[in-house]
């Protein structure tokens, strides 16, 4: 499987909250716009820090943001 099985709502929230640029939202968070691509773009998961501390940016839970990109031929 390619990408990180953590999927998220980033771009998305971005632009319902002003449309918020990728540096700027790295910047509140205090990450690197490469971070925020690459979170985006699936192919990295953050920490639980750097996962709470967005989910606090937009005023959301980390489950409203986050979610598990389960494949169905993946075993517990």
């Amino acid at each position: 499987m390619s990408g990180s099985a953590v999927g998220n709502h980033l771009r998305r929230l971005r632009f319902e909250h002003g449309e918020l640029s990728q540096e700027a939202l790295a910047r509140r968070v205090g990450v690197t716009r490469q971070t925020i691509i690459a979170i985006e773009g699936g192919r990295y998961a953050p920490s639980l820090e750097l996962a709470m501390r967005l989910a606090r940016e937009f005023g959301l839970g980390v489950d409203e943001v986050f979610f598990w990109n389960e494949s169905p031929d993946q075993t517990a």
